[in-house]
């Protein structure tokens, strides 16, 4: 339907190929017809998903000579300046660095054949709707618009009754988790999460692991403890400068991290097909974003599981999880963890210092915050390195030499 040249109203979960989709009839259009302009205009809402898209369009189009180039915030403007005045055909672009452009009169989206909003719901979430229609009317109105969601709330409804004409809808389960995932939860008490996911680990065997927490604060005190167990374990949060966040999961996807903890800004930006395991240590606010986290494993035909750490004050999203999935979702108990065990005493961790593990279990590194948890299952065991890595997840400010042009 794309390569017809139709507007495609696209409803499917993360894993399900969305980024093919429209990534290889773009590349056939723009095959033929003028370069040095943008012709071609892809919207996503993180960086990391930016990122992961114009990797995809580099290594399709590798032989057309399309080029392709990023533009998003964090980083210096001089590259994305030359990328939007004519050295890209193809510019993937988060809403708010895009506009700065526009209102600069650098970017020019005049020649825009095709539009792309993806994950048009997050862009909402994240409260980029008033940006998105900005950019809409920025656009020819003679144009072909992809618009991919994973979920339909009214207002993406509104915006693809706006910028959609007699669009083709494609739907693909986009209400329920990957069949290809394994799920189960773990009740515990708040205390004594960290000790039971590291008691998870030990058997979550040799793949990788994408441990999801709910603020960033706890992302990096939980990587961090997870690595002084003897993980190579990185943490990936908004306090990161860019250099470092690529750094990071670049590591984790050539399997040089084995446990990534991470905070939602990760939860649809990160396409790492080795993820066995995706375990929700605090659980998400919504069941799409259960939906989306699960999403990390179980891709391209492959079998995960995914673990979610729950307490007796996550039963209420709990139950909206299981509605949303149409059935309840075991409970396990990890095999020899003592479920009754008092907080640890041991000393808080000192940023940037080695620290060791006295076996006993430290209390929470979140401190008296909400506790949180998603879906789960007992993993199958976690190669545990002799020591740490000793890289850590601070960010190191180097400046970014912009974006790679295909």
């Amino acid at each position: 339907m794309a390569l017809e040249g139709r507007d495609v109203l696209g409803l499917a979960q993360t894993g399900t190929g969305k980024t093919a989709a429209f990534a290889l009839p773009i590349l056939q259009k723009l095959i033929v017809g003028p370069r040095g302009k943008v012709r071609a205009l892809v919207v996503a809402p993180t960086r990391e998903l930016a990122e992961q898209i114009h990797t995809t369009f580099e290594t399709l189009g590798f032989r057309t000579g399309l080029r392709s180039a990023t533009v998003y915030g964090g980083v210096g403007m001089q590259k994305q300046e030359h990328a939007l005045r004519g050295r890209a055909e193809i510019i993937v672009a988060c809403p708010g660095r895009l506009l700065d452009h526009c209102d600069q009169r650098i970017a020019n989206l005049t020649g825009v054949e095709v539009l792309v909003l993806d994950e048009a719901d997050q862009m909402f979430d994240m409260g980029f709707l008033p940006s998105i229609r900005r950019i809409v009317a920025l656009v020819p109105r003679q144009r072909q618009t992809l618009l991919f969601s994973a979920t339909m709330p009214q207002d993406i409804r509104h915006l693809a009754h706006e910028c959609l004409r007699d669009p083709a809808t494609v739907q693909v389960d986009h209400e329920t988790p990957l069949t290809t995932v394994t799920h189960a939860l773990y009740p515990v008490k708040e205390h004594l999460k960290a000790a039971l996911l590291l008691e998870l680990l030990k058997h979550a065997g040799e793949g990788s692991v994408l441990v999801f927490t709910r603020t960033k604060h706890r992302a990096k005190k939980l990587g961090q403890r997870v690595q002084a167990a003897g993980y190579r374990a990185e943490s990936l949060q908004g306090n990161l400068s860019q250099n470092r966040r690529k750094a990071v999961m670049d590591s984790f996807r050539d399997g040089s991290t084995q446990v990534l903890v991470a905070t939602d800004i990760a939860a649809r930006g990160i396409d790492v097909s080795q993820i066995t395991h995706v375990i929700n240590f605090d659980i998400p606010n919504t069941p799409e974003a259960y939906t989306h986290r699960i999403g990390r494993t179980g891709r391209a035909a492959k079998t995960g599981d995914a673990f979610t750490l729950v307490t007796d004050a996550d039963n209420e999203m709990v139950r909206a999880i299981e509605r949303r999935m149409g059935k309840p979702i075991e409970r396990k108990r990890q095999e020899g963890f003592d479920y009754n065990k008092a907080g640890d005493a041991a000393p808080a961790h000192k940023p940037g210092g080695q620290h060791h593990s006295h076996g006993g279990q430290r209390h929470h590194q979140g401190g008296g915050q909400r506790q949180h948890s998603g879906s789960g299952q007992a993993p199958s065991g976690v190669h545990r390195p002799a020591a740490p890595s000793g890289h850590r997840g601070g960010g190191h400010r180097r400046r970014r030499r912009g974006p790679r042009l295909g």
